[in-house]
């Protein structure tokens, strides 16, 4: 159907070609929402992926959290990803659209972090780096953690999904897969969070 005169065309968003077969680099953000133990499974897939990198940037909310639903440290955590950034430090590579990266992902994503990002408010590395990731036109994938949700939190999650590249994805369980424990569970969400850049994740199943 042809496209009216006008009319907004939609964009595909663009990962940076890596260059002479260097691995492509996922920007990670963690927030303190619920969640931790899926933002530590999705570290682990990357870094046992050849062709990505992980830049991890926690909030101080997301390494409270971190305590209150682990036993990890937050430094045994952060060996998990390939660099790791303050959440002040505002001149770090992630917070310029030249820094070559195939997208990010916020995981998890609180309703704070999701309001920030929607108006652009970049108070901080993972706020700015998730709105360079949006200006450059990359793939945003964020798992929004909160429930039940007000019509603000519905308000700023619809907004977002109406700009090219980002994908709001919730931590919901399924199923289909017949999960047999917890880690199965966390393991399919991640892998939901990680498919859209291409990393691989062998236990992920399908619908088929």
């Amino acid at each position: 159907m042809p496209q009216a005169e006008g009319a907004p065309r939609a964009v595909q968003p663009q990962a940076d070609e890596p260059r002479d077969n260097e691995p492509q680099v996922i920007v990670v953000g963690a927030t303190g929402a619920s969640g931790m133990p899926i933002l530590c499974k999705c570290l682990e897939l990357i870094a046992a992926d050849p062709r990505f990198e992980s830049e991890l940037i926690m909030s101080d909310a997301a390494k409270l959290t971190l305590s209150v639903e682990t036993d990890l440290t937050v430094r045994q955590v952060e060996s998990m990803a390939t660099r790791v950034y303050d959440i002040d430090q505002m001149d770090a590579p992630p917070a310029s659209g030249t820094h070559r990266t195939a997208g990010m992902v916020v995981v998890p994503c609180s309703m704070k972090t999701v309001a920030g990002i929607n108006n652009g408010y970049s108070q901080n590395l993972l706020l700015r780096a998730a709105d360079v990731t949006l200006k450059e036109q990359r793939r945003l994938v964020l798992c929004s953690r909160e429930t039940p949700m007000s019509a603000i939190h519905l308000r700023n999650l619809h907004e977002l999904a109406m700009v090219p590249g980002v994908m709001v994805v919730p931590p919901m369980i399924s199923f289909y897969h017949k999960p047999q424990n917890i880690d199965q569970m966390v393991y399919h969400i991640a892998s939901k969070l990680l498919d859209p850049f291409g990393v691989s994740t062998p236990d992920y199943r399908r619908w088929e």
